[in-house]
């Protein structure tokens, strides 16, 4: 948690956005894996903790616009929290640690909705992603369970969106401790990997370098032989000489701030010749990727940018042919590279998705396309100083959409689909890092994670 004073600035910049009424922050509850007691790990509401930074359950505030103030609801500690918890800190104390003007015990909540309600005020609210919080706004201010997300108020959305893009000192300093956690966890996996050993125990033993540093993971680990799926959970397989690793993985500190890396190394120590054929033309669209992320730059055309060197890359290999041009503006190179080029990162490694993806990664002039791999594109708008964001460029060799596509007669003039024979067993290989958009360029967050063949090569053997 930061000081209160960064707190209560931030409330009173979002306040300054909207026009009258309140804003109700709902913070999250415990959430049951398979009975009530027993219980996943707690994950405070990302929005609740920009604003307030009380990473407890059971709590949420009133942010009067007019007024300009801030009151917490929650509970005072009892006996029995005391006895299976701990000593806790009070209401008032939580509420001091968060420069809110005024606290009220969480049962005062709905009836101080009603009154604001009664006396014709607006009350602004975020867009539920949790059950219970959805069905406390549906029984609180009487809107149906199915209009909640209709009825969540634009301009809060928006006003949250424009104040947390932009990353402060504070917060980037965050981003750099879980990226260096994230280095030792991709580190780890380069260094242990080894013919024989299932996935199962280098994604145990990289989550486990998160748990010790007192923070998690910040999403399920990707960790797979198949990097053509792109979000392969699964860790069942068993390393064999010849094959190539994925991983995707990042940490999440104490305070929450996520880091997104994905590395892919060879399970031998060394690439083959025609994995580093393919490894550096992913490596090429990063790097230039990284360097084209101005400040005033559409990420779109830097996503474009990076889909044309793919096709480069391929085409010199025999797999693509024609006008690259013409085959990008067609998406025929979708067909090895169907993702997004990247997207924000910060107190979620989608940052601010739970707000709506086209709120914070396109605006009303641009919109999301619908051309496949392209409309997978989080992040379009031009970049902005203070924004942290995600390169990540792939490239993916997936048997059934080569099958599909082929039988469909899909992009024969820029697709040589004899030539995908040699690679129907690739995989895919993905490379990615968080860049800081600063008004003097593009940085990359944290100590550098091996990238090149050669530093890869050189871990794998050391």
């Amino acid at each position: 948690m930061f000081g209160p004073t960064i707190y209560q600035e931030r409330r009173k910049a979002l306040l300054s956005r909207l026009d009258h009424g309140i804003v109700l922050l709902l913070g999250n509850e415990e959430s049951p894996k398979n009975y009530h007691d027993n219980t996943y790990r707690f994950r405070q509401d990302s929005n609740f903790l920009y604003f307030l930074g009380l990473d407890k359950p059971h709590l949420a505030a009133i942010l009067d616009i007019d007024a300009g103030t801030a009151t917490l609801y929650g509970t005072d500690p009892d006996i029995n929290h005391v006895i299976w918890m701990g000593d806790l800190p009070s209401l008032a104390e939580m509420a001091a640690s968060t420069a809110a003007e005024s606290s009220a015990d969480f049962s005062e909540l709905p009836s101080a909705l009603a009154d604001v309600q009664k006396a014709g005020r607006k009350i602004h609210f975020l867009p539920p992603y949790r059950g219970d919080n959805k069905i406390r706004l549906h029984q609180w201010l009487q809107i149906p369970l199915s209009e909640l997300g209709g009825a969540a108020s634009v301009p809060l959305v928006q006003g949250v969106i424009q104040l947390a893009s932009s990353k402060s000192e504070e917060e980037i300093a965050e981003m750099e401790k879980a990226i260096n956690i994230t280095r030792l966890m991709h580190h780890a996996a380069m260094q242990q990997a080894r013919p024989g050993m299932k996935e199962a125990e280098l994604a145990g033993l990289i989550e486990g370098i998160a748990l010790s540093h007192e923070g998690d993971v910040a999403y399920p680990v990707i960790l797979t032989v198949n990097g053509q799926i792109l979000h392969n959970h699964y860790h069942g397989n068993v390393l064999q000489e010849g094959q190539l690793i994925l991983v995707d993985a990042g940490a999440e500190t104490v305070n929450h701030y996520a880091g997104d890396i994905t590395r892919t190394f060879p399970v031998s120590t060394q690439f083959t010749t025609q994995q580093k054929e393919i490894y550096e033309i992913v490596l090429k669209a990063e790097q230039d990727s990284i360097a084209k992320s101005t400040a005033g730059t559409p990420y779109l055309d830097v996503h474009l940018s990076a889909a044309k060197i793919i096709a480069a890359g391929l085409k010199e290999l025999g797999v693509m042919k024609g006008d690259l041009d013409e085959a990008v503006a067609a998406g025929a190179h979708a067909l090895f590279f169907p993702h997004g080029l990247g997207h924000m990162i910060g107190l979620d490694v989608h940052d601010m998705e739970d707000l709506g993806e086209d709120y914070v990664g396109y605006t009303d002039e641009l919109k999301r396309s619908s051309q496949f791999g392209l409309r997978s594109l989080r992040l379009g708008r031009a970049l902005e100083p203070g924004f942290v964001i995600t390169v990540e460029p792939g490239l993916y060799f997936i048997p059934q959409l080569i099958d599909l596509w082929r039988s469909e007669g899909k992009f024969t003039d820029f697709i040589n689909y004899d030539a995908l024979e040699a690679y129907r067993s690739f995989g895919g290989i993905r490379i990615e890092d968080n860049v800081w958009i600063t008004a003097d360029g593009p940085k990359v967050i944290g100590e550098p994670i091996a990238k090149t063949i050669a530093e890869v090569e050189a871990l794998r053997q050391s």
